[in-house]
């Protein structure tokens, strides 16, 4: 059998080193790290990730994609508008936010990646009864300190590695989130009303656990501009954090509404309004035992301890809703309404 040479493009392999190729020595090509970086789905070239090839592809494959959550960049997107106004008015400085890009991570993973020195704010979500993470490098960390303490613009912030934080530079970080935090909940606000409320400033990443590593979460990567200053922030939300609202996410978007269409409103409350409902009047109730019930015979009169001035009360479906007094229309018994009937918890219930 001739000895076949494959062509330049065709799929690498590799020969076994005990088995020699017909025709002379063994034969065998090794992979180079490209080749392999190609084959398992990992650029490292990407700093985001973007190729879902390969083994990437199955290691994510538990993880829950943002884009099943429509409202969600909405919600995000609404939030960088906010934020752009907002820090503007907290520096007096020309202050630009854009975001990067909404993708989803394990917590282990995220806290794992996490650039060193930064500063994490851990905010309560009240409503939703959990936490998330908001993340702060230090270029954004000592250009905030720069531009609240009068800095001149077209100099670059002086940076001191290797030490921790002041108290000065963590204040005037809190007091960022704290403005950050506010325009949250406006962006939330449409959606559903959520708090959110800065529970504590951390600087080692292990201390900021608030969920399990293994546990999904929404990572949002935002970047402020102040003209030649300024860093990257990210907003990092747990699953569990969105799970309260999650049917709300789901929502299509539709105009500045969030979700909202006024025609099916519209349609809705028009059908609403002529849809025929029965109402029961109950003349009189009587409590009598089971037994008595129970022998009761065909032609035995009850007798009711209502009299012609007595109060009838008008129910649905055994809600209370009416009160009236009865009388008669021509040959037809009739109810004249008097009031409503005020509902209470448990008539709403039913």
């Amino acid at each position: 059998m001739a000895d076949e040479t494959p062509p330049p493009d065709a799929a690498a392999e590799i020969a076994p080193t005990d088995i020699p190729a017909e025709g002379g020595t063994g034969a065998e090509r090794i992979l180079n790290q490209e080749e392999i970086d190609s084959l398992l789905g990992f650029d490292v070239t990407s700093d985001q990730m973007q190729d879902k090839s390969g083994v990437r592809a199955i290691i994510n494959s538990a993880l829950v994609s943002y884009e099943r959550l429509p409202m969600l960049e909405i919600v995000f997107d609404r939030l960088v508008r906010l934020m752009t106004t907002s820090l503007r008015n907290f520096t007096s400085d020309n202050v630009e936010v854009s975001l990067d890009s909404i993708t989803s991570i394990r917590f282990g993973d995220y806290l794992n990646s996490i650039p060193l020195p930064a500063i994490l704010s851990v905010f309560h979500a009240e409503e939703l009864d959990n936490y998330g993470l908001f993340t702060v490098d230090s270029n954004l960390i000592y250009s905030i300190v720069d531009v609240l303490l009068g800095g001149r613009r077209g100099s670059s912030a002086m940076r001191i590695e290797g030490r921790p934080y002041t108290t000065i530079e963590r204040t005037l970080v809190q007091r960022m989130v704290e403005v950050i935090l506010q325009d949250m909940c406006a962006a939330f606000e449409p959606l559903a009303p959520v708090n959110f409320s800065l529970d504590r400033l951390e600087t080692n990443p292990r201390f900021a656990a608030i969920a399990r590593p293994a546990n999904a979460a929404i990572l949002v990567k935002l970047r402020i501009d102040m003209e030649d200053r300024g860093g990257r922030t990210e907003l990092l939300l747990p699953y569990a954090t969105l799970e309260p609202i999650r049917k709300l996410l789901l929502q299509q978007f539709m105009g500045e509404k969030f979700g909202r269409d006024s025609i099916w409103e519209s349609h809705l409350a028009t059908e609403l309004w002529s849809t025929k409902v029965n109402i029961d009047a109950i003349l009189d109730e009587q409590v009598m035992p089971l037994n008595k019930v129970m022998n009761l015979q065909v032609g035995q009169t009850v007798m009711l301890g209502a009299s012609p001035d007595s109060t009838i009360e008008l129910r649905c479906r055994g809600v209370p809703l009416l009160t009236g007094r009865m009388g008669r229309v021509g040959s037809s018994v009739a109810v004249r309404v008097d009031a409503a009937i005020e509902r209470t918890d448990a008539s709403k219930a039913l």
